[in-house]
Formats: C-alpha cells, structure tokens, sequence
C-alpha cells in the first residue's frame, strides 16, 4: 500500500509537537520499536496506535467481568478490573502530564498492566499458578501472561504487534513491589525484554525495572488506585470500618479513597525529578503501612476466602478436562469449539497442552470460568 502524504503530514507535526512539550527525561514516539516492523503509515502516534489495539482486543472486553480483590459478591458499587485498569490511567496520565512524559505510553501501559489476570484475581493466580507446576510450565504470573495475550494469543494467536516500551511496562508494572524511588533501567531491546520474561519466569520473586520513566509512573499509579479503593470496598462490604485505618497512615495520607489519591499524588508530583519517580520518605512510610493493614485486614480476611476452597476445586477439574479433552481430540467439546479452532495452526501445534488449557483458563471471566465449571458437575460458589 502506498504510503499517504497527507497521514504523513500530521504524524510529523504530532511529533514535532511531542518535542516542544516533553520533557528530556520523557519517551519519544518517533522512538517506538515494534518486534515486527510495519509499513502502513496512519496518523497517530506508535503509543497511541498501542492504546486502540489494547482497547480493541478481546481480552480488553473481558476486563469487564474479572475479580479485582472481592469476588462472589451481589454489589454493583464494588471495584471490578475494567474500572481498576482506568482509574489506573487516569492517575498516572495527571502525574505525567505534571512531569512532561508521554501520556499515550502511560495509557497504554495502565489499559494492557492487567490483562493477563486470570477469573478470581490474585486468589485464581496463586491457584493457577499450583496448577502450571503440577503440569510442568512455568510459574503462572498475571504480568507475563498480559504480554503472552498481547503477543501471543490475539488475533487467533497472530498478537497484536505492540511496541517494546509498551509491553515492558505491562511486564514490570508490579504495583505490590513497594518501592520508594524508582528510576528506569534505559537499556532497552527485545533481546533484553525477552531474557527479562525467561527470568521472571524462572524467578517470580526477581524484580523488575521498567525501561522508561512512563512505566515507572505507572507502577506507582497501580498502587495509588487500588490501596485507598480497596479500603472503600472493604467498608462498603462491612469488613472494616474508617476508624480501623492506622493513626499514621490516617493522619499523613486521609482516610477517605479521594484524600488519600491527591495526597500520594500530591508527593509524587513535588518529590520527582530527574528521571526518577519518588515519594517523599513521610509518605511512602505511612503507605507501607496502610498496604500491611490492607494486606491483614482485607486480602486475607477469612471472609472473602470463604469460597476460595470451591473455586480451588473448579479449576483443578476444569484444566484436567481440558487436558485430557486435549489428549483425547473431543474436537466437539467446548474447549475446541470456543477457543482451539479459533486459533491459527501455529499456536496450535507451537504450545504445550497444558500451555493451551493455561491461556484459555487465564482468559476467562468470572461468569463464564462458573459456567464451565457448572457443566462439568462442580459445586459452584453463590454470590451473595
């Protein structure tokens, strides 16, 4: 296809336009690397086109009926992952917009940070996670499969061809790491990011550096969005109530979502500079302490894991079926009908059983993993 002077025209006056406003510490779009070069020239930006493909995706749809931290509950005004991945976006665009970066990379990395979590959030990782080792794969991380969807697994196993910048950030996003400053590691290739995914996957314990200042911002604004939130859907749901948040962490950040997001923004926004995104040592100290009273109270309070037990039952049964659906060729099944045949023969003669009942598992919503699970005779928790 014939490359269009006109689209040509605005992409280099957008990136003219990027140079005045930017700051020296910021990505470039002109700097975008693809693993596989494109030719067709549109409009938009590389970050910005890395944004529509994640939000044209069938596994961004999904988002709309993945656990964020409370699963199994009849309450519409709780937290779910399509709403975490936004307020994610929009909390770190406001500190870089501040800080002169990127915004469309930002976007980009908070939409895709989240797409690999498998039904039931972090309970259905650990659980999956079991289920990989026991089949001989890799450990199972929510940040490795967001990239494995985006570069593998969309468009019937084609992917979606995004930039380096971009799936870096997806892969190092981990908004549980606390860190107080962070700086991104420059060095960048697809040689590098690929030996960063091998030795993750190897060692789910290593830590990890975003290449640009944008992902650094976004693995700050994953924390921001989820810490005070949670808290909100904690009381909403009578687990704890405002008079339990810890005096400091009360005293320094506020004890309402909405004081505390400004607050550790606020810092964000006064404490970095230099290429580097940091809290204020007041700040993140009072933070640390809010996610340990987050962690004991809420994520392992006994009365969200009251189901975890049924739902450990259900994917146990769901990935041998599937693996023996595998091993047996029942072409008619479910499994082959609604993701198998979908995929390019590539993938399919490419990936491990395991590794196909793997990623159709990750990809599944709450309602449609209790729905398989149902068919298959399991006892299927209740919302309640």
């Amino acid at each position: 296809m014939e490359t269009d002077p006109f689209l040509v025209e605005i992409k280099k006056k957008l990136a003219a336009k990027e140079e005045r406003y930017l700051g020296s510490y910021a990505a470039r779009s002109v700097d975008a690397v693809r693993r596989y070069p494109e030719t067709l020239e549109g409009h938009r930006p590389s970050f910005a086109v890395d944004t529509d493909r994640i939000l044209h995706s069938r596994a961004y749809t999904r988002y709309i009926d993945k656990t964020q931290v409370f699963y199994m509950i009849k309450n519409d005004h709780i937290t779910h992952r399509v709403l975490h991945v936004q307020l994610v976006s929009k909390i770190a665009r406001t500190i870089g917009r501040v800080l002169s970066l990127n915004e469309d990379l930002i976007e980009a990395v908070a939409l895709g940070h989240d797409i690999g979590h498998p039904p039931f959030g972090h309970d259905g990782e650990k659980i999956l996670h079991t289920l990989c080792v026991e089949h001989g794969l890799p450990s199972f991380q929510h940040n490795l499969q967001s990239v494995r969807f985006l570069e593998q697994i969309e468009k019937k196993g084609a992917g979606v061809n995004l930039t380096l910048q971009t799936l870096d950030g997806i892969l190092c996003h981990d908004g549980e790491v606390h860190n107080r400053k962070l700086a991104p590691e420059v060095r960048g290739s697809f040689a590098v990011f690929d030996q960063k995914m091998i030795q993750k996957a190897e060692n789910p314990a290593m830590s990890l550096i975003p290449m640009t200042l944008e992902g650094c911002v976004v693995r700050f604004a994953d924390t921001v969005s989820y810490i005070g939130r949670d808290i909100e859907d904690a009381i909403e749901l009578g687990l704890v109530k405002r008079s339990d948040i810890p005096q400091r962490p009360r005293l320094v950040l506020g004890e309402t979502n909405g004081t505390i997001v400004h607050n550790l923004v606020t810092d964000l926004i006064r404490n970095s500079r230099e290429g580097a995104v940091s809290f204020s040592r007041e700040i993140s100290e009072a933070l640390l302490e809010l996610k340990k009273f987050n962690y004991e109270r809420i994520y392992l309070n006994p009365r969200i894991k009251k189901n975890e037990e049924k739902i450990k039952i259900c994917y146990a049964t769901l990935f041998c079926a599937y693996y023996d659906e595998i091993g047996g060729q029942r072409v008619k099944s479910t499994f082959f009908s609604d993701f198998i045949n979908k995929m390019k023969p590539d993938y399919v003669s490419g990936t491990y059983p395991a590794a196909i009942v793997c990623d159709f598992i990750a990809g599944m919503t709450d309602d449609y993993f209790l729905n398989q699970a149902s068919l298959l005779g399991c006892d299927i928790p209740q919302k309640k």
